[in-house]
């Protein structure tokens, strides 16, 4: 059985609803789930799961949570070599930059991407929950 983490960061909830998808599509291939809130994962948890999902909403100017997320995922982006990988969030504005940039991170540090990040405008529509079980299937 494999082991997945789901790790997000949500203010409005919308990235949650996409957390809980990714858990759920996970969960229906047989994986061991467990979900964090982004302050409860660190780089030494990385070595527990065989993949890893990441979630979190553009902020600012397209850029990952400042505060809390931002900081855990430079802190485990290093270990991410070889380790699946699934990134997911919602937005409000923008064109997904802030996606191709957190993608490109991944690329750069080895992670081994299941999917080119799955983004829902707002709340997920039904199209983009479908998606994030897609995702967690993969890493499954």
């Amino acid at each position: 059985m494999s082991k997945v983490a789901v790790v997000y960061w949500s203010a409005t909830g919308n990235t949650e609803a996409m957390a809980n998808a990714v858990a759920e599509g996970a969960k229906s291939r047989g994986a061991e789930v467990t979900v964090f809130g982004a302050g409860d994962f660190s780089a030494d948890k990385v070595s527990e799961f065989d993949g890893i999902a990441f979630g979190c909403p553009a902020m600012g100017a397209e850029v990952l949570e400042e505060t809390e997320f931002e900081p855990m995922f430079t802190s485990v982006e290093t270990s991410l070599a070889g380790k699946k990988v699934g990134l997911f969030g919602s937005y409000g504005w923008g064109d997904g930059q802030w996606m191709r940039d957190w993608k490109d991170r991944c690329d750069s540090a080895g992670a081994a991407l299941v999917n080119d990040g799955v983004m829902a405008n707002n709340a997920p529509d039904e199209a983009a929950l479908d998606e994030c079980n897609d995702l967690g299937a993969a890493l499954a």
